[in-house]
């Protein structure tokens, strides 16, 4: 009886087993499918949100591709700067060395390819470094009047600062004053000189602007390229490694010298039409001219006497270390002496061009004192000549 009942107990487990399973197995497929549901919305939403960012990520980098081809900046933009604001910009770097120095530059923005920079003021700074604190708006503000007041009209175009002996990048400091300027003026422009590696007939000169971080991010590039203007110059290892087409590109710079920096000339453009100098030209000519008076200029006899004392006690020195070296060499050995003077002072070589020195000044001395004292005493000698000639004249006309 009681493996009866297990038997039909188990049958009935059976059958309740076999009619579950399918309703087991709808609601596992159920669960499925709603899971699958979920994912599927849950993906939906994120590419409905990425593309909404995407869409106005586009929309704040120019209004969607066109509008913005239409005002990218050109890589043949030049920076057409003065020969006198060039002249300022490399004395006040050369006073400021071994500091950095900077300054404003006047100007204006000709048209989506020329930047014209007629004239530049330096900025009151303390320190080191470059920073957008030495920018002072109370001094440039009153600056601009009074220049405005001396017929210079231009506005400001950007600004310059000095790399005493290190090349020309920007500095992240740098980045940082140019990027205060570019809120103001767009097109702003940042000039760097460099004081030190300039020579004569090369000055080491380079312009920057930023880089938008919006357009590296979109994989679009900062200018268009209509021409291989812009591309001409190799840009040097230092500004590669310090965010040279990174985080900001160079400009091409030409120099002006027309009539008063206002003609649009290159470096070439040094005569006008009817073959007479321009005013920056004349002016770049007459620099440091000598004049033929500079010769006849009296010095201060006290002065001129210390400098002769001086040299005639130099002269005196040398030669008694002339003196002591010849003996020197009479005790010496011919293998001592190829390496016993080496990196010194030769004392016969200096004797003759002191001792040359020494006799040139003195000779254009006496000449000068000659000269004045013709020029300038004779005066009334020579009324007493001719008094005496009149007189003789005179006589012999009574004889």
């Amino acid at each position: 009886m009681q493996e009866e009942k297990v038997q039909t107990e188990q049958t009935k487990v059976k059958e309740g087993a076999s009619v579950g399973a399918p309703i087991y197995r709808v609601t596992y497929h159920l669960r499925i499918l709603e899971k699958k549901e979920e994912t599927h919305t849950h993906h939906n939403n994120i590419m409905d949100r990425l593309s909404r960012m995407l869409a106005a990520a586009q929309g704040m980098g120019g209004g969607g591709g066109m509008q913005q081809d239409g005002n990218v900046v050109d890589n043949s933009e030049t920076v057409y700067i003065s020969s006198l604001a060039l002249l300022k910009m490399l004395r006040h770097g050369r006073a400021g060395v071994p500091m950095e120095v900077m300054g404003l530059m006047l100007g204006e923005f000709v048209d989506d390819y020329t930047v014209r920079v007629v004239d530049v003021f330096a900025m009151p700074q303390s320190g080191t470094g470059v920073s957008v604190e030495a920018v002072d708006p109370v001094f440039q503000t009153k600056m601009m009047d009074m220049l405005r007041q001396t017929g210079r009209p231009e506005t400001v175009v950007g600004w310059y600062h000095s790399h005493p002996g290190f090349g020309c990048w920007l500095s992240s400091v740098d980045i940082n004053t140019q990027q205060s300027f570019e809120q103001l003026t767009p097109r702003a422009v940042a000039v760097v000189i460099d004081p030190i590696q300039s020579v004569k007939g090369k000055v080491v000169i380079d312009a920057f602007r930023l880089i938008n971080p919006q357009t590296l991010m979109l994989g679009q590039e900062p200018r268009q390229t209509t021409s291989n203007v812009g591309h001409l110059n190799k840009p040097s290892i230092q500004a590669l490694i310090h965010g040279l087409n990174r985080h900001y590109y160079s400009i091409a710079v030409g120099y002006l010298k027309g009539r008063g920096g206002q003609g649009h000339g290159t470096s070439t453009a040094g005569e006008s039409s009817n073959g007479q100098v321009g005013g920056e030209e004349a002016m770049l000519m007459n620099l440091h001219k000598s004049v033929w008076t500079e010769a006849l200029t009296m010095p201060d006899f006290k002065a001129e006497g210390d400098r002769t004392l001086e040299k005639l006690n130099k002269l005196v020195s040398l030669a008694e270390g002339y003196e002591k070296r010849v003996k020197e060499e009479t005790e010496l050995s011919k293998d001592q002496l190829r390496t016993r003077y080496v990196g010194k002072v030769d004392p016969k070589k200096h004797i003759e061009t002191l001792g040359q020195d020494l006799l040139e000044d003195n000779i254009v001395s006496v000449s000068r004192q000659m000269i004045d004292k013709e020029a300038s005493v004779p005066s009334a000698c020579r009324i007493e000549a001719v008094d005496d000639e009149a007189d003789g004249m005179a006589v012999d006309q009574t004889a």
